[in-house]
């Protein structure tokens, strides 16, 4: 028992040493994620339709 309550004793005092992020940074970060997110759906889309479109044509 006396090596879980140490565990999460340090446990605590490591997440008191990280330094967080701020709110700014989070959403910065938030707003890449999400663009690129986006960009990548279009650009996976399009090769999608350009492979479906050159196998149809194959296929004729």
């Amino acid at each position: 028992m006396a090596k879980i309550t140490n565990f999460f004793r340090e446990s605590v005092g490591e997440l008191k040493k990280v330094t967080w992020p701020t709110r700014d940074d989070v959403w910065a970060s938030v707003k890449v994620v999400i663009v690129l997110t986006i960009i990548m759906s279009i650009l996976l889309g399009l090769l999608d339709a350009g492979f479906t479109a050159l196998y149809q044509l194959l296929m004729k």
